[in-house]
């Protein structure tokens, strides 16, 4: 079994001539934590609606498993274990947090979703969907409206929904977008505990949210990887200073002492 899960060569993607990506090559590792950041404009989305199916390359290749998938269409790949949550809040608002997650786990059930049969139907979901909440520290909320949920805590039910189709990579879009200091370091912490046996690959703006947690960091700017590494030398990188960090290092969350980053 190859060490590399996702793998792209020369992805690009042009919009009536404006070149959104260009050339990427990225590499993530089995059973790792990835991150892809980079500023407003430097085509993170993009690269990761390409990745996930919902955009068609202009020309390059994706690999997945050992498997092109450079053609398939969204569900196909999602089949496969490539399952992604998306930056705008996902959640049925008037189900429950526990039937939000019920309705996830009928993913083995192809596709019949039984939101007009009996309850008792569904029931046999339960104690998987409750072992879920637990996971991702929302039992107390279990008979809520999702609606009515904090913004960190809906956050956290949307993990919730992705682990319920037992994905193999998780493709996680802008996480703790939005999100308060106390609720940042709460999914912070959850994507750490959730991706024990799985790989993430997480799109982010903010360098200092993924202190600590990931184990590689790509940095896109205008479309290209401008850097690739761990915390350390990515932070430190002069073209990463100069490009994405800028000179002040509370401007973006990085600690002084990072060698402005």
């Amino acid at each position: 079994m190859s060490d590399i899960i996702l793998q792209t060569e020369d992805l690009t993607k042009e919009f009536r001539g404006f070149v959104a990506v260009q050339g990427v090559n990225l590499s993530v590792r089995r059973h790792s934590i990835h991150a892809l950041i980079g500023p407003n404009g430097a085509g993170k989305t993009t690269c990761f609606n390409l990745l996930t199916k919902f955009l068609i390359p202009t020309r390059g290749r994706i690999t997945y498993d050992g498997r092109d998938i450079t053609s398939m269409k969204p569900a196909e790949v999602a089949r496969l274990g490539l399952i992604r949550s998306f930056q705008i809040s996902a959640v049925f608002p008037h189900l429950t947090v526990l039937e939000n997650v019920r309705v996830a786990l009928q993913r083995e059930r192809g596709a019949s979703f039984d939101f007009w049969r009996s309850e008792t139907v569904l029931d046999r979901y339960n104690r998987r969907a409750e072992e879920l909440l637990e996971d991702v520290g929302l039992t107390d909320y279990a008979t809520l409206q999702a609606g009515q949920l904090p913004y960190g805590r809906k956050r956290a039910l949307e993990i919730a929904t992705t682990l319920a189709m037992d994905p193999q990579m998780m493709l996680l879009d802008e996480p703790t977008a939005g999100m308060t200091h106390e609720d940042v370091d709460r999914i912070v912490a959850l994507i750490r505990r959730v991706s024990k046996g799985r790989t993430v690959l997480l799109v982010e703006h903010n360098l200092k949210v993924v202190e600590g947690l990931c184990d590689v960091i790509t940095v896109l700017t205008r479309g290209q990887v401008l850097a690739e590494g761990d915390y350390a030398s990515v932070s430190r990188n002069p073209e990463v200073q100069a490009a994405y960090l800028g000179t002040d290092p509370a401007s973006v969350g990085v600690p002084e002492g990072a060698s402005h980053g």
